[in-house]
Order: C-alpha cells, then sequence, then structure tokens
C-alpha cells in the first residue's frame, strides 16, 4: 500500500510475468477509474470486445475471429457500463449493430470497429483481414 498525498491509502499491485513475451510487471491501480481502466485496455489490446453476460451477438463476433487466427480479449460490462464508460470517439462503422449500448463493441488496434454488424461487413468487404495483419492480430 502507498500514502496517497490526500492522507488516504492506495493500493498498487504488480504481477510480474514469467512468460517470454514478459515485457515488464503487470500493474493493477485500484484507484484508476472505470472509463480510464477501459481506455488502457482499449490500448493495450490488439483485439477486444466489450459485450454483456450471455451476448449471442458476442458469441458470433468471437467465432468469426477464432476463425480468423484471432484470439480477442473479451471483457464483460454491466449494462450502465456498456452505455457510458466506452469512449465513442474514433468510429469507423455505421451504427446498425455499431455498438450504440445493445450489443457488443468490438476494436482493433485501439480503433473502435462497432458491432457485429460493422464487423461483418468489414469480413465481406475482405478489409477486416487487412486490419488484423496491421495490428500483428493474425
Amino acid at each position: 500500500m502507498r500514502r496517497e498525498k490526500n492522507g488516504s491509502l492506495g493500493l498498487g499491485i504488480e504481477l510480474n510475468g514469467s512468460g517470454a513475451n514478459n515485457q515488464g510487471p503487470l500493474t493493477i491501480d485500484v484507484e484508476e477509474s472505470t472509463e480510464k481502466r477501459l481506455e488502457r485496455l482499449i490500448r493495450e489490446n490488439q483485439v477486444i470486445i466489450f459485450s454483456k453476460r450471455s451476448c449471442c451477438m458476442c458469441h458470433v463476433m468471437k467465432r468469426l475471429l477464432y476463425t480468423l487466427g484471432v484470439n480477442p480479449t473479451v471483457i464483460e460490462l454491466e449494462e450502465n457500463e456498456m452505455n457510458s464508460s466506452l469512449p465513442a470517439a474514433q468510429h469507423s462503422g455505421g451504427s446498425g449493430g455499431g455498438g450504440g449500448g445493445a450489443g457488443p463493441v468490438v476494436y482493433v488496434g485501439g480503433r473502435r470497429i462497432g458491432g457485429l454488424e460493422s464487423l461483418m461487413a468489414l469480413h465481406l468487404s475482405g478489409e477486416l483481414v487487412v486490419k488484423l495483419r496491421e495490428v500483428g492480430a493474425v
């Protein structure tokens, strides 16, 4: 634990990985806001899906990405977090199935793709594999 300037106690946890790709300790800051944590996760993961528990559209997204050789990070959020905490910047898809709170939202290389409909449109146009290669996900 550490004592903050305002006198409160803060907790910082460092986990040292042992894998070949270990680039340093993993840090969890319990004082980090939900919004900041989500923004950090988006930056740190090549492909990340934000979903609600038992979401069938998320299952379809994951199956498509697995078929392409991608193992996405999947974060399950509560309804209020889906609607208010996800960054809306850098959209590259339409609104239909675009992750406006009704379904899952996928990010590739830190850029918001949108929902299932946007992901499928990219796949059918042949652009999805190109984007995944650009970020080193496949």
